[in-house]
């Protein structure tokens, strides 16, 4: 599949004013956080909840670096989850439709996430989802400006092993991934849209394994240097659509950075995003 340039030198868009109904498209200029090392050149950390006494939420920063995100639409079919560990696909109406109980969307949504995956996920033969996450603009889990990878190769494991610990050495044995399965709850979106970049056009030595410290345990995410990546994102993404971004694949070693951004031609007064990810265990 032939891929496009990445481009960080492009003078700033003209702004063009639109009414709040204006759904973005296209190449869009603008800043993404990436990276930046701790000071002491300490192991970086992130406390998921509330930091012990006199310890920081997190002890790393971010370098805000200009880029061009590319829109894939119209043009999905030019990717795939084997080759960019990304993909798209659109589906009928969910069974869920308030999005605000656990319990309900775990009885209606997940069944469908599942199917999906297996329907649309080459080789997939079993799934198991281990979580979800709603991101609305009023609350607490606000769509994150950061560029990262939910899993790294060391908690993807430990997953595994924490889920499935009967049958973790036989399922590590053969190919284990984990895939986000992202998808708006009031599309089309206008505000902080998600960006991903091209799983082939960065090297494993831009990321850096971030301990992610939970009360009862510590994961591991993964932060990423910025260097020559291709970044795309899906404009005015709808319900109806789903975004599989792959966070780990133990055979093909996908993996795809992501984060929402600002766009600067997002209309005064637009909607602000409210979104749901799914994250799951695909083997086979």
């Amino acid at each position: 599949m032939a891929t496009q340039t990445q481009t960080t030198t492009a003078p700033p868009q003209m702004q063009t004013s639109h009414d709040s109904s204006y759904i973005p498209r296209g190449s869009v200029y603008t800043k993404l956080n990436f990276y930046a090392a701790p000071a002491d050149g300490a192991k970086p950390f992130n406390y998921v909840e509330t930091p012990p006494e006199g310890q920081p939420q997190r002890n790393f920063g971010d370098i805000e670096l200009p880029v061009t995100i590319n829109d894939i639409r119209g043009q999905e079919s030019n990717f795939n989850i084997d080759t960019n560990a990304f993909a798209t696909l659109t589906t009928g109406p969910s069974a869920e439709k308030d999005f605000t109980d656990d319990a309900s969307i775990k009885k209606n949504y997940y069944p469908e996430v599942e199917e999906l995956l297996l329907k649309n996920v080459p080789g997939a033969k079993r799934t198991l989802l281990f979580d979800h996450t709603i991101r609305r603009a009023i609350g607490n889990r606000n769509p994150v400006t950061r560029v990262h990878i939910d899993q790294t190769k060391a908690s993807a494991t430990a997953r595994v092993r924490h889920h499935l610990p009967a049958e973790a050495e036989t399922l590590l044995n053969d190919r284990v991934r984990i895939i986000n399965v992202w998808r708006p709850l009031n599309g089309p979106v206008q505000h902080t849209p998600l960006a991903f970049a091209d799983s082939q056009t960065f090297k494993d030595d831009a990321l850096i394994g971030i301990e992610h410290r939970y009360p009862d345990r510590t994961g591991e995410t993964a932060a990423v240097r910025h260097e020559d990546e291709q970044w795309y994102y899906w404009s005015g993404m709808e319900n109806n659509e789903r975004l599989f971004l792959e966070c780990f694949d133990s055979k093909k070693g996908g993996r795809v950075p992501h984060t929402a951004f600002i766009d600067p031609r997002t209309p005064e007064g637009a909607r602000q995003r409210e979104s749901i990810e799914v994250r799951a265990l695909v083997f086979g």
